[in-house]
């Protein structure tokens, strides 16, 4: 019981803190707390035992057709595995999509749903890792090195394939074209199936029959694609305070916020030292909720004026500018 506790805190303490980091790189419109707990939930008991139950009818199914237990293990693995865990993954990004369309409004949105589901799955994929395979085999010594492996070097591996699905829901949230809405999710699904094939396919044909070289390479391409997802993060993120940067000027020109609150909305590091600066004044949670109120107004108008969505909208954005103007004399 120690030895599965340990993998238990060696799994989801680190699980967390990746999942912490993605909600730290939303920096303007942070989503709902609850939100990101339910899908870190749903990848890490949800996903991984439909994954299991799905998975195991998948080799069957091979072996059933083959009779060669090579092969089943390795379309298990390469094939099985990919198309089970990315559509049980991307299953909860659908759920936000579809019940909470609110709090689904730009491609950063669908990065940190998918990314979160993915790393509460990789959690709980890496306790059963680090105690069956680590522990069980090799002792502690076992575990540690498979704590290395996958929560270490593969930290993002699961997160970077799911955000393609979040990025193809949110591609979808954000366009007009019918073709597009239709296709978005699919190609995103499909992507994300694809770059999880590959790399446990890399894993299988390199990493293992070539050892330390192998792995390299395999590492090498994983890390290559984790980089160039964290660009997409930041030209999201870069997307977004255009959009306050826009939308926020008739707030300050018809009194409902400051011209200095404007500038601080706009910045992600202001916002963060005007934070820090309220917690002396007693007003941290004050401070907070005005900052997300302006950016949310702020994405509130983009809906409305870019993407034309006027059932509710204009309404919201009047409520909104009713609280702002409240808030703003207390930050």
């Amino acid at each position: 019981m120690g030895a599965f506790l340990v993998a238990v805190l060696l799994s989801f303490v680190p699980g967390l803190l990746y999942a912490w980091v993605l909600y730290w790189l939303d920096r303007y419109e942070k989503e709902p707390s609850r939100l990101l707990i339910g899908v870190f939930l749903w990848g890490a008991i949800v996903a991984v035992i439909g994954a299991l139950f799905f998975g195991i009818i998948f080799e069957l199914g091979i072996f059933f057709l083959t009779g060669s237990e090579a092969l089943t293990s390795f379309a298990g693995t390469a094939i099985g595995a990919p198309l089970v865990e990315e559509s049980l993954k991307g299953l909860a990004v659908f759920i936000i999509f579809l019940f909470f369309r609110d709090e689904f409004d730009s491609v950063l949105d669908g990065i940190v749903y998918a990314g979160v589901t993915a790393l509460g799955f990789a959690a709980t994929e890496n306790v059963l890792y680090l105690y069956f395979q680590g522990y069980l085999v090799d002792g502690f010594e076992g575990m540690l090195t498979l704590f290395f492996l996958r929560v270490v070097l593969g930290a993002w591996g699961h997160a970077f394939y799911t955000v393609f699905i979040g990025i193809g829901f949110a591609i979808t949230r954000l366009n007009r074209d019918v073709l597009v809405k239709l296709a978005a999710p699919v190609i995103g699904w499909g992507i994300a199936v694809f770059v999880h094939g590959l790399h446990n396919s890399m894993v299988l044909l390199l990493a293992v029959p070539f050892g330390l070289g192998g792995l390299l390479a395999t590492l090498l391409v994983d890390w290559t694609g984790w980089a160039m997802m964290f660009f997409v993060i930041l030209w999201a993120t870069a997307r977004e305070r255009h959009w306050l940067t826009k939308y926020l000027h008739e707030e300050v020109q018809n009194g409902i916020i400051t011209e200095k609150q404007y500038q601080t909305a706009v910045s992600a590091w202001a916002q963060s030292a005007a934070r820090f600066r309220s917690i002396f004044r007693g007003r941290l949670g004050t401070t907070r909720h005005f900052y997300h109120l302006c950016a949310e107004l702020a994405q509130r108008k983009h809906q409305l004026y870019d993407l034309h969505e006027v059932d509710g909208t204009p309404a919201k954005i009047e409520e909104l500018r009713r609280e702002l103007a409240r808030l703003s004399p207390l930050v």
